[in-house]
């Protein structure tokens, strides 16, 4: 018995030496990329996510779940991309080389993102309603009833989309017929508005304004609309969001409880008075939370 209690407490030494190990490994290799681009890391420390702000100030998530033999075994990485990379991993392997190789994963996409940013602004798009990085295509109301979706090339994303047309037989069919006939008019210098009026002949209806008050908006920390009922939080109890980041590239909502216990969390954080000055966390653009005292 005496050997058993004896195996079994070398065993939980063991365990817990390894962990140790592996909590100070993941410690370290976070302070190598930037305690300022970690956005969550999970109780056990086999999940991160970290922020990476692309040239036109878009905030991008990397997600990473590390394995029980981490570094030996490469982590799983995931992201709101349209394809996701092909991690180059070996033994030697750090998380600040995945977020490095995300970065230039973003960079070869800023073309694709742009040009969607382009459609949106220019013409009526249906569909997304809330659109993803992801996501690669766009339903435009191109009047008459009818619609066209296009889905745009990651890799060359301002070439001859593929399209599918929506609407009435007789007002679909000449669309197609227009599109097979003037499809070579497509020049990738020119915006999407101007070539698919050049290939439809037609004149396209602009897109309506959009209500600010309108737009649904999720907390950039905790991902809901609206915080909790919780009796502790006060009068804050069930709101929604109640701060915008200023930075109008990003505009990200959050719930100032939220970002309070954000900045408090971040070393870089500075506090004068009952207010506390920081960045914000997706775009790292200067923002002050003011502190509220607990009576």
């Amino acid at each position: 018995m005496e050997v058993n209690m004896e195996d079994a407490d070398g065993n939980r030494c063991q365990k817990l030496g390894k962990s140790s190990s592996f909590y100070r490994r993941i410690y370290s290799e976070v302070e190598d990329v930037g305690w300022e681009h970690l956005v969550r890391m999970g109780e056990d420390l086999t999940y991160l996510s970290f922020r990476v702000i692309d040239k036109k100030g878009r905030a991008h998530i990397l997600e990473i779940t590390l394995d029980t033999n981490y570094p030996k075994c490469p982590p799983s990485i995931s992201a709101d991309v349209p394809h996701i990379f092909n991690l180059d991993w070996s033994g030697n392997s750090k998380l600040k080389d995945a977020v490095v190789q995300f970065q230039h994963h973003v960079d070869k996409l800023q073309d694709f993102w742009s040009t969607l940013d382009d459609i949106d602004r220019s013409l009526w798009v249906v569909d997304p309603k809330d659109p993803h990085f992801a996501m690669s295509y766009r339903q435009i109301n191109i009047g008459n009833d009818c619609y066209i979706t296009l889905s745009v090339n990651a890799s060359d994303p301002r070439s001859l989309p593929q399209c599918r047309f929506l609407g009435s037989d007789a007002n679909v069919n000449l669309l197609r017929r227009k599109w097979k006939i003037n499809c070579k008019r497509w020049v990738k210098d020119r915006s999407f508005s101007e070539n698919l009026t050049s290939i439809l002949d037609i004149e396209l209806p602009q897109p309506p304004e959009v209500r600010k008050d309108d737009r649904q908006t999720e907390c950039g920390v905790c991902y809901a609309q609206y915080l909790p009922i919780d009796d502790e939080l006060g009068s804050k109890s069930g709101s929604a969001t109640d701060y915008t980041c200023e930075n109008n590239n990003c505009s990200r909502a959050f719930h100032s409880v939220c970002l309070r216990d954000w900045l408090r969390s971040i070393t870089t954080t500075r506090r004068s008075f009952d207010v506390l000055f920081g960045n914000c966390p997706y775009c790292s653009n200067p923002v002050a939370v003011k502190i509220i005292n607990k009576k």
